[in-house]
């Protein structure tokens, strides 16, 4: 069982990055599936693909890299709110990710979605996670 589930979504992939990965496949829940829609959203993978089985369902994530360096999309993922310690923020109080080149990724009572998009919308929540 794992204790937080959304530690180990960003674990799985930045393992799979650093291995140079093409498809990494992450057991689904709701929360993840929304995660995956803004990382495509945004243009940090090239596709996903939700995948129903007997169980949970799976979610298959195909890594975007750059065609010269080889280097991945994602540069950094990092957890900010975990279960020990939790992170609520106000919009007026959202922290820019490297210097607004990345995104936070805040759950609010409107749903998940960006640091900018729960800004305009005026809702503050918890931030789960950055990406830059």
């Amino acid at each position: 069982m794992v204790t937080d589930p959304i530690a180990d979504y960003l674990t799985r992939i930045r393992n799979a990055q650093m291995a140079n990965h093409r498809i990494v496949e992450i057991p689904a829940s709701n929360l993840k599936k929304r995660i995956t829609e803004i990382l495509y959203d945004k243009g940090y993978i090239l596709k996903y693909k939700f995948e129903d089985d007997s169980k949970q369902g799976l979610i298959k994530i195909a890594l975007k890299y750059d065609p010269s360096t080889k280097l991945p999309a994602i540069q950094s993922l990092e957890r900010i709110s975990r279960p020990g310690l939790r992170s609520y923020a106000k919009p007026e109080e959202f922290k820019r990710v490297s210097n607004g080149l990345g995104i936070a990724i805040v759950s609010t009572s409107k749903g998940v979605m960006t640091d900018k998009e729960a800004k305009a919308q005026n809702v503050g929540g918890e931030v789960l996670c950055s990406i830059f």
